[in-house]
């Protein structure tokens, strides 16, 4: 049988069964609308060859989504109470054994995940939404590409360019993997609760080769940390405590790797910040 999804009012009896009300401490809004997951599952070009990670799956709408694609689907929920009862929405729905997976722990402490997913879609909980999205991409090298939906202001300053407002250090980290993009707005009125603020899809694909070694990886964040805690200042002042302790130490790094003593962190490349890092 096909697999079927979840509707308004079935989701709203599914957690009052479960005596589950959605928490802001969890960052819960539950999507409730068919064509929006569909519409998730599409910008992330879900095929039956992929094999998918969910990020907080919840009551199940966006998992029955890529289930019906007839992708294999590996679900990473905090809510003992979400995660035990998903096996039996997914069959309830049609979804054919073997076919879910579900990995009952925190998303920022899980190290391994069963059957080397490469994709990646999940609706995030919107207080950690960056550091889930850098925890994978750190921990999970098989993970190719993705999409995810955020807060707003989240997806902007992870698709953000140098130079750019919102361009920070989730920017920069984001881009060590690869490129980001906006891929899709998303209406307040597909959720319950009804949140505050606006959400976005975000989409990302993996660079073919690593930008560097781990070692690499770990220094260029700390110079991309310390440039933008003072993103107002100029980077031989902003990056004197980790380039040798003084201004002067700094300077003459920062000419070795071909950046202006005196630019911003806001205007550098994640290309930039890999030549410090080397140099």
């Amino acid at each position: 049988m096909p697999v079927t999804l979840l509707g308004a009012a079935e989701i709203r009896a599914l957690a009052a069964d479960l005596d589950v009300t959605p928490t802001k401490k969890l960052g819960q809004n539950f999507v409730v609308d068919a064509n929006t997951v569909r519409k998730i599952v599409h910008a992330a070009r879900v095929t039956s060859a992929d094999r998918v990670v969910e990020v907080g799956p919840g009551l199940g709408s966006l998992t029955l989504a890529i289930l019906e694609t007839g992708a294999p689907v590996t679900a990473v929920e905090i809510d003992h109470r979400l995660a035990e009862r998903l096996p039996a929405t997914a069959a309830a729905h049609g979804v054919p054994d073997g076919a879910l997976t579900v990995v009952a722990q925190d998303a920022l402490r899980v190290s391994e995940l069963p059957g080397e997913p490469d994709v990646l879609v999940a609706n995030l909980p919107y207080n950690v939404s960056v550091p889930v999205l850098l925890h994978f991409m750190e921990h999970f090298p098989s993970i190719q590409r993705g999409v995810v939906m955020v807060q707003a202001e989240v997806g902007e300053r992870l698709a953000a360019p140098p130079g750019s407002k919102v361009y920070g250090a989730p920017s920069v980290k984001a881009a060590w993997y690869g490129p980001w993009r906006l891929a899709g707005t998303v209406s307040r009125q597909v959720f319950w609760p009804v949140p505050n603020v606006d959400s976005v899809l975000v989409g990302f694909e993996r660079d073919t080769d690593p930008r560097g070694t781990e070692e690499e990886r770990l220094r260029t964040f700390a110079i991309v940390d310390a440039a933008f805690q003072q993103r107002r200042k100029m980077l031989r002042q902003a990056l004197s405590g980790v380039l040798g302790g003084s201004s002067a130490s700094a300077t003459e790094v920062l000419e070795r790797a071909g950046v202006a003593p005196t630019a911003r962190g806001e205007d550098l490349t994640i290309e930039d910040y890999v030549r410090i890092a080397r140099a």
